[in-house]
C-alpha cells in the first residue's frame, strides 16, 4: 500500500462544497483517506489579485502509481470544472499530490515530493497538523520544522466558523 499526502484547494464557487466533493471522489477513485487537516484559509500565492484559498492536506492509502494517482486527480478537477486559463489564477478546486511513501519522483507530468512545499505556509500548516514528523526525502526535515523555518508571510489561519 502507498502512503501519499495530497493538499486540495480552491478559491472558487462555494469552497466548502467543492472540498467535500474532492475528497468524496479522492476516496472513491484513488484510495482510503485516512486522515484530513482542519480547513484553511490562506490568501492566494503567486497571483495574489484574487479571493482567499480553502486549503486541506489528505492522508490516503492507494494501490496505484504515482503517475497514476496524478492523472486520476486531474480527471477529478476536469469534473469539478477546474479551468487552466490563468497561470496561478482562481480555481474551483487544485489537487496535488506532496509525498507519495518516501519516493523522490521527477517527470514531465509530476514532481514528487512537491518542489514548492517548503516555501509556502499554505501546504505547510495543514501537513503539520496531520504529519508533524513526516520527514522530506530530499531536505531531511520534519514537516514541523519546515513550517518553523518557512519564510512565506502569506495570511494563513484555521477556520473555525465551519
Amino acid at each position: 500500500m502507498n502512503k501519499v499526502y495530497l493538499l486540495i484547494g480552491g478559491n472558487m464557487g462555494n469552497r466548502m462544497a467543492n472540498l467535500v466533493q474532492a475528497i468524496h471522489l479522492i476516496n472513491e477513485e484513488i484510495g482510503i483517506i485516512q486522515l484530513v487537516s482542519s480547513i484553511y484559509e490562506t490568501a492566494a500565492w503567486g497571483n495574489t489579485d484574487q479571493p482567499d484559498f480553502l486549503n486541506q492536506a489528505i492522508f490516503l492509502n492507494a494501490t496505484l502509481d504515482a503517475d497514476s494517482i496524478m492523472n486520476k486527480l486531474l480527471d477529478i478537477e476536469i469534473k469539478m470544472g477546474r479551468k487552466r486559463d490563468i497561470p496561478m489564477g482562481p480555481r474551483t478546486i487544485d489537487l496535488d499530490i506532496i509525498y507519495y511513501n518516501n519516493d523522490v519522483i521527477s517527470n514531465k507530468l509530476i514532481t514528487i515530493p512537491h518542489p514548492k512545499l517548503a516555501d509556502r505556509r499554505f501546504v505547510l500548516m495543514p501537513l503539520a497538523e496531520i504529519a508533524p514528523n513526516y520527514i522530506h526525502p530530499i531536505l531531511n526535515k520534519s514537516n514541523d520544522a519546515l513550517l518553523k523555518e518557512c519564510g512565506d508571510s502569506l495570511s494563513v489561519y484555521k477556520k473555525t466558523d465551519l
